[in-house]
């Protein structure tokens, strides 16, 4: 199921890896283990944050997703399933809105 994975990465600890020039070591571990689809680098309410497009095929693995964000940059996770305009199309919109009249 694809999922976007939204991370918001507080200050610290990521000034001081910044500082000590392993930030982007840290960075490409996670992408690395999680292998998105996409990742997307952006701020969010005034601190770094993150948006990636990831696949899980079991709910087991929503620890795997958010276990590295929280252990290595003290971040907040929040997980949302997605659609692409091709599952939006197979969703049975058109059943859906005769029933629910």
């Amino acid at each position: 199921m694809r999922m976007l994975l939204n991370v918001r990465i507080p200050h610290e600890p990521f000034n001081t890896l910044v500082r000590e020039g392993t930030a982007g070591e840290v960075i490409g571990r996670i992408l690395e283990e999680l292998k998105p689809e996409a990742a997307y680098f952006t701020e969010q309410n005034g601190t770094r944050g993150a948006v990636l497009v990831v696949n899980l095929d079991d709910p087991s693995g929503i620890p795997a997703l958010a276990e590295p964000f929280f252990l290595k940059l003290n971040a907040d996770v929040e997980l949302r399933v997605a659609m692409v305009a091709e599952d939006l199309m197979k969703a049975g919109l058109e059943s859906l809105g005769s029933k629910w009249k």
